[in-house]
């Protein structure tokens, strides 16, 4: 049976609605948080920033990207968009505009308001994704000075601290793929075995759950 913490999911419902409410960027762009977050959830993805299609729908990952993003982890859209599965927190939560070279840089704002607070509403996360540069500059920030593509390789390094670097899964990342064919054929396979397991174990207790 999922047991859930009450005051965890409370703290949660509450602090959502402060996320979703924020304005501490509306002088540099149109505020609208995109995150998706359970404290049931077993997985937590920390991307960059929603791009502009993302923006319009309110729905993370819905792009190109995030199609790109399920076929690497070989999950459904349905379990993928399962708050008590997938948790889904960007670098920053809304669209932060365009520059010259593409997508402004997400604003450290958001990091520095809101991550720590959520990441204490998720007490059953067992692995989390850091996907992009941008992701693994927060979070693994003993190794500020190795690039994506070290990171990427060394991915057993970080498992201690259930961590896992993923290069972005942007179509404009072909180049980088086709460059570096063992991620696709070594990292990719190990991760679906780990994503699996957990995944599994979820439904088992989904349906034990339902059967009580």
């Amino acid at each position: 049976m999922i047991t859930t913490n009450h005051k965890v999911a409370e703290d949660l419902t509450s602090l959502l609605k402060e996320v979703r409410a924020c304005q501490l960027c509306q002088a540099q762009l149109s505020p609208r948080p995109v995150l998706q977050v359970a404290s049931e959830a077993k997985i937590l993805i920390i991307g960059q920033a929603p791009g502009s299609k993302v923006h319009q729908s309110g729905i993370p990952w819905d792009d190109p990207s995030g199609l790109r993003l399920r076929e690497w982890l070989s999950v459904s859209e349905q379990q993928f968009y399962d708050d008590k599965l997938f948790a889904i927190i960007p670098s920053a939560f809304c669209y932060p505009g365009r520059g010259k070279q593409g997508d402004l840089a997400p604003p450290k704002i958001c990091f520095d308001t809101w991550h720590r607070r959520l990441l204490a509403c998720l007490p059953n996360i067992e692995l989390t994704l850091l996907v992009g540069q941008y992701a693994q500059a927060l979070y693994l920030q003993r190794n500020k000075r190795c690039s994506l593509t070290e990171n990427v390789a060394n991915y057993a390094d970080f498992a201690e601290h259930a961590l896992w670097p993923l290069p972005h899964p942007s179509p404009r990342n072909r180049f980088w793929l086709a460059k570096h064919p063992w991620f696709e054929a070594q990292v990719l396979p190990e991760l679906q075995t780990k994503l699996a397991t957990i995944i599994s174990r979820h439904a088992s207790l989904t349906n034990r759950d339902q059967s009580d």
